[in-house]
């Protein structure tokens, strides 16, 4: 395995297997765990260069599916946000074009296979969208729901990735915090520390820019200390209201 230079420390890169050649690019699964853990936190579903520099300009990464199926409209939405970003538009930008472009797809795949109307009535495919309710996680203040994010990405929000909670989301039920069913089981926790945390100080009337922030450095700190998740994961669950 090759390895590479990031912030002067040499490591292998992560990749799991080469899903396809697409024009100049070569597209990989890679582990998206060891991504967010020692390159960027911020890393989801998906990457290319111009967003993550680390990744070789010939290339797109794709964290491992979990739950299979989306990889081609992450190859499509990469293939314009590349392109426009290699032309000197900024990320914000680039990223709305992208979307509509993704989305274009989605709705292909919506009509003739999954037989969703053009207008659904969004609400009606909650219970749809709930997969497992993880009553481990669970209180009498907040339910914690696996969810069918392919069919959130479809419906409500193109961009909504690994989880979400009812302070950033409208579409999301009161005291409910969603966990995207393409995360990977090793994942889960971290995530849900994440969200719990970012919750808690949304409904405390912070903004979501300073709780994001917070909650990226206390899921960043248990990733590199998860002999204290659990701990830190119940003190979050147990202050939300």
């Amino acid at each position: 395995m090759d390895s590479f230079c990031y912030n002067k420390i040499t490591m292998k890169k992560p990749y799991i297997r080469k899903i396809v050649s697409i024009s100049k690019f070569n597209v990989y699964s890679v582990d998206g765990k060891y991504v967010r853990d020692h390159l960027n936190e911020e890393f989801t579903n998906f990457g290319q260069h111009y967003r993550f520099r680390f990744i070789p300009e010939n290339e797109f990464w794709i964290d491992d599916e979990h739950t299979p199926g989306e990889a081609e409209f992450f190859i499509d939405h990469m293939l314009v946000e590349n392109r426009l970003m290699a032309e000197g538009r900024n990320y914000d930008d680039a990223i709305v074009l992208a979307d509509k472009a993704e989305m274009k797809e989605r709705r292909k795949i919506d009509y003739v296979r999954k037989g969703i109307p053009p207008h659904p009535k969004k609400a009606e495919y909650i219970p749809e969208i709930h997969q497992k309710l993880l009553k481990k996680y669970s209180t009498d203040n907040i339910k914690v729901w696996i969810v069918d994010g392919e069919l959130v990405r479809d419906l409500f929000f193109i961009d909504y990735t690994e989880g979400g909670h009812d302070k950033v989301y409208k579409f999301v039920p009161a005291h409910e915090v969603w966990l995207d069913d393409d995360l990977q089981p090793r994942e889960l926790k971290y995530v849900l520390l994440h969200e719990v945390h970012e919750r808690r100080l949304m409904a405390q009337g912070w903004p979501y820019s300073k709780a994001h922030r917070s909650a990226s450095h206390i899921e960043y700190y248990c990733r590199h200390h998860p002999r204290e998740l659990d701990v830190k994961l119940k003190e979050e669950i147990d202050k939300n209201k």
